[in-house]
């Protein structure tokens, strides 16, 4: 059913409500902040009418052709997500309404013929925390009949299965690659594993061991290091060999990006052309950034280092914000808080004076759409040094106020209670503590 057809059921207050339901997987914390400027504007204000209007009987059209009218409650003519985001926020305020209302809705949505399992465990959930008796268990029969099985299949197999199996199967074809620099290695380990299992015997043969031991170690270094040599040449650059610790140089350690693949490597040259020069950037200067997308965290952090993305100059930001923020990327924690810390995070701590433009705005970019990597790479780093001053609390509290849901400001305040309060510090948390935090 259209959401703009069952709109005009509510009163003005609940109409809010259910349009913050409507706003995505983050529906429910958008109505808990609506419920509390509502609450707060008038503290008489209930969810019963809400509730009420919600279980009231409206005709619900057939699933297929041919099939006659039934009638049912409006709460069953809203989307999955609608339903989920509904169910979680009577979770989140369940202890302000009277029982009544959310036992009569729960008994509405468990009646739904197209409530999903999670539906069904967030109901039964819900009906313990209201102390009803239920003895059914959060899962449904079908998922405790899969259960069942895995524990069977589980318990009644020595056979390695699931992830180990495809550990077990690289396992065996590193080992065919690695030919006899595996075999030599293998043969130092069964004799170190020897030499631990001596609990029983005399210091003597101990002794005899750790000789043979030593001396078959000696025997075998030329041939692992030959065998190494030849398949370090092999691999080239797309898989750093394995080089011994003595055997490691400076100008090794001073190639970093020998460890990127090809492709990466001739992307961070493109970029590097493209930072340093003076030119407007176009469409498809915005498209080098793409290859962020092929790599994993470490790459991440070796391409920003070869970039030198702390050193760059802050009029600078805006642009690369903009570009790594398009539609088209859509990075993981582990990147974007690699990005948040390499762009901004020596700029903030070392200002000395209040942020420039280019880099408020970088930061509230970065901060609206990465606001758990911002908190955790960036706001909680700063507030720990013990330096910070004037400029860095005025640039937190705006990226704070300005970009930062309730709960995320709720994270930055619980970050606080870990550290030392300095004067910046505690303009912060005044800062929080007037946001009026849900």
């Amino acid at each position: 059913m259209d959401p703009a057809m069952f709109l005009g059921r509510f009163d003005g207050q609940s109409k809010l409500l259910v349009r913050a339901l409507l706003c995505g997987s983050f529906g429910s914390h958008r109505a808990l902040e609506v419920l509390h400027r509502q609450q707060r504007a008038n503290p008489d204000m209930s969810l019963s009418n809400f509730i009420e209007t919600l279980c009231q009987d409206e005709v619900c059209g057939p699933d297929r052709t041919g099939q006659p009218l039934t009638v049912g409650p409006l709460v069953w003519l809203f989307t999955a997500l609608l339903k989920k985001n509904l169910l979680s926020f009577i979770h989140l305020v369940y202890l302000s309404i009277p029982c009544p209302p959310v036992l009569h809705l729960l008994k509405c949505l468990s009646q739904d013929p197209h409530r999903t399992p999670w539906m069904t465990a967030m109901i039964r959930q819900l009906e313990r925390n209201l102390e009803v008796h239920n003895e059914e268990p959060l899962y449904t029969p079908h998922c405790g009949q899969r259960l069942k099985e895995l524990s069977q299949r589980l318990v009644g197999s020595d056979e390695t299965g699931g992830w180990a199996k495809c550990f077990s199967r690289q396992t065996s074809e590193c080992e065919r690659a690695s030919g006899s620099s595996e075999l030599g290695t293998q043969r130092k380990r069964k004799g170190s594993f020897l030499t631990l299992d001596s609990d029983g015997e005399d210091t003597g043969q101990e002794s005899k061991r750790i000789k043979v031991e030593v001396c078959g170690s000696e025997s075998l270094d030329d041939e692992e290091k030959s065998a190494k040599t030849e398949l370090s040449g092999r691999l080239g650059n797309d898989a750093p060999a394995e080089t011994p610790a003595e055997e490691r140089t400076p100008a090794a350690a001073e190639s970093p990006s020998d460890v990127l693949p090809e492709h990466i490597k001739v992307s961070v040259l493109q970029i590097k052309e493209l930072l340093e020069s003076q030119t407007e950037w176009d469409q498809s200067s915005m498209q080098m950034f793409e290859v962020l997308n092929d790599c994993d965290p470490g790459q991440v952090e070796l391409l920003c280092s070869m970039l030198r993305f702390p050193d760059l100059p802050e009029q600078t930001l805006p642009k690369l914000c903009s570009s790594i923020l398009a539609p088209s990327f859509d990075f993981s924690y582990s990147t974007a808080a690699t990005l948040i810390k390499s762009l901004l995070l020596q700029k903030i701590l070392s200002l000395s004076e209040p942020a420039s433009r280019c880099l408020v705005t970088a930061g509230t970019s970065m901060c609206s759409r990465y606001p758990r990597p911002m908190c955790h790479a960036l706001i909680g780093p700063v507030l720990e040094e013990k330096t910070i001053g004037n400029p860095q609390a005025e640039l937190l509290n705006r990226l704070v106020e300005s970009c930062l849901d309730s709960h995320y400001r709720l994270l930055v305040l619980q970050m606080t209670f870990k550290m030392t309060w300095s004067e910046a510090v505690l303009s912060i948390i005044h800062s929080l503590l007037d946001s009026k935090l849900d």
